[in-house]
C-alpha cells in the first residue's frame, strides 16, 4: 500500500453539548460516551477492521492493536494482511510503511480536527467544537449507538457512529463522502492501562524516505 493510501487511515481511526432532549431510553451511549471522556486517560485495545465500498467488490478487512492516550496521542498497527504503523504524538501524526521503508507525517492539529481520532483522543471540547452527536434507537444487535455528524463540511465524512455495550467501548462505523463505510470491532479493550511513552513517538528507521507537509 502506498503512502498516499496510508494518509487515510487517521480518519478511519481515534457535536453541539450532549442532546438533553433525548429520551432516556436511548441516551446510554451518549452517557457511556461522556463517561469515557471523564474517566480514560489510556486505552488499548485490539480491532477488526473491514473497509466496504459501493461497488461489488468483496470488503477488504484488517486487524492489529490500538493505544489511546488522552489528550491527543495514539498509536495504530496493522499487522495483517500487511504491516502500517500511525503514531501520534500530540504534535505530528507519522504514517510508515515498512514494507515501502517510507514515512509521512502531518501536524496533528490539521489531521486529527473533525475525524473519527478525535471523537476518542480529544477531549469534550474538542466534540464540542466538531461534531453534534445524537443518540440512536436500539439496532437489535445488543449495543447502544450514537451518531456524530462532523460540523465541517471538508472533514471528509458524513457521519460517525459509536457503539457501547455497556460502559464498554464495542464499535465504530465511519461513512465518508465517497460511500465507503469503514467498521471497526473492538476486542480485549483495556481502561488507563499503563503505556510506555516510547510507543507513543515514531523514530524514522535508517534509510527511511521521508515525506513532511
Amino acid at each position: 500500500m502506498k503512502i498516499a493510501q496510508i494518509a487515510c487511515i487517521p480518519r478511519v481511526l481515534f457535536g453541539a453539548a450532549f442532546f438533553l432532549a433525548v429520551g432516556v431510553a436511548h441516551a446510554d451511549a451518549i452517557d457511556a460516551l461522556n463517561r469515557f471522556l471523564e474517566s480514560t486517560r489510556t486505552l488499548r485495545a485490539e480491532f477488526t477492521q473491514t473497509v466496504a465500498t459501493k461497488d461489488a467488490k468483496p470488503p477488504r478487512q484488517s486487524t492489529g492493536r490500538m493505544i489511546v492516550s488522552r489528550p491527543g496521542k495514539f498509536r495504530w498497527e496493522i499487522d495483517r494482511p500487511y504491516s502500517q504503523l500511525i503514531v501520534g504524538d500530540g504534535q505530528k501524526i507519522w504514517m510508515y510503511d515498512p514494507d515501502l521503508n517510507q514515512a509521512s507525517f502531518k501536524s496533528a492539529d490539521a489531521a486529527l480536527s473533525g475525524t473519527p481520532a478525535a471523537l476518542l483522543t480529544g477531549g469534550k471540547g474538542a466534540l464540542d467544537a466538531s461534531f453534534t452527536l445524537r443518540a440512536l434507537d436500539p439496532s437489535g444487535d445488543a449495543l447502544e449507538w450514537l451518531e456524530a455528524t462532523p460540523k465541517a463540511p471538508e472533514s471528509g465524512f458524513e457521519k460517525i457512529r459509536i457503539g457501547f455495550s455497556g460502559k464498554r467501548l464495542a464499535a465504530m462505523e465511519i461513512y465518508d463522502n465517497f460511500g465507503q463505510t469503514t467498521t471497526l470491532r473492538f476486542s480485549g479493550v483495556e481502561y488507563n492501562p499503563a503505556v510506555d511513552p516510547a510507543q507513543l513517538r515514531f523514530t524514522p528507521p535508517d534509510g527511511t524516505d521521508i515525506l513532511g507537509e
